[in-house]
Order: structure tokens, then C-alpha cells, then sequence
């Protein structure tokens, strides 16, 4: 399997459990004391960890830094979008259309080759 599919696959589930240790305790442990949350956060981030830091690591061998924090930024954007709509109950809004396209300017502007 190519390394930047791998990286690919690793970042995505990577954000899927950042997503969840970020941001869902605003929901599920609202009730709960913050000190609470942050340890569940914590715990979850772990996951979160274990698959970011080799996913970055096979990324690096093939791209560059910035390269591989612009795919991990659209990739958040693109694991978060599902998660506040579906899970989060927000409103879908054209703003998150607006924001992935300017992602998408700047994987143009790190992935282009050079002049």
C-alpha cells in the first residue's frame, strides 16, 4: 500500500478520535465537571496518538511538512462536517462549503510543483 495512502487512512481515523475527545463531551458530559471531561478526553486522545504519530511519521517520507498538515487540515474538516451535523446537531450551513474550498486552495498551493 502506498504511504501517503496510508497516511491517509491513518489521519482519517486519527481525527475520527479527535474529533470525539475535542469536542463531544460538550455533549455527552455537560453535566459532568470539566476535570471530568478532560480526563475522558484524555483517554480518548490516547487512540487519537497512536495512530497520528505513525501516520505522520510514513507521511514525512514522502512529503513534505507542510504537504502533511495541509492533508491532516482537510481532513479534519472532512471527519468534523459529518460529526457536528450528524452527531452534534448543527445545522448544515454553505459556510462549511466556503471553508472546504478554501482548504482546497491551499492543497492546490502545497501540493503544486514548483516554478
Amino acid at each position: 500500500m502506498p504511504a501517503s495512502l496510508q497516511t491517509l487512512i491513518l489521519l482519517t481515523l486519527s481525527n475520527v478520535f479527535m474529533t470525539f475527545a475535542w469536542y463531544a463531551h460538550l455533549k455527552d458530559m455537560n453535566n459532568q465537571p470539566w476535570i471530568v471531561a478532560a480526563f475522558a478526553s484524555w483517554g480518548i486522545a490516547l487512540f487519537e496518538y497512536l495512530l497520528q504519530v505513525p501516520a505522520n511519521r510514513i507521511g514525512f517520507s514522502v512529503m513534505s511538512l507542510p504537504q502533511l498538515k495541509i492533508m491532516q487540515e482537510v481532513i479534519a474538516l472532512s471527519v468534523f462536517i459529518p460529526f457536528a451535523v450528524l452527531y452534534m446537531k448543527v445545522e448544515l450551513k454553505l459556510d462549511f462549503l466556503w471553508a472546504a474550498l478554501c482548504l482546497m486552495g491551499a492543497v492546490y498551493f502545497m501540493f503544486r510543483e514548483s516554478v
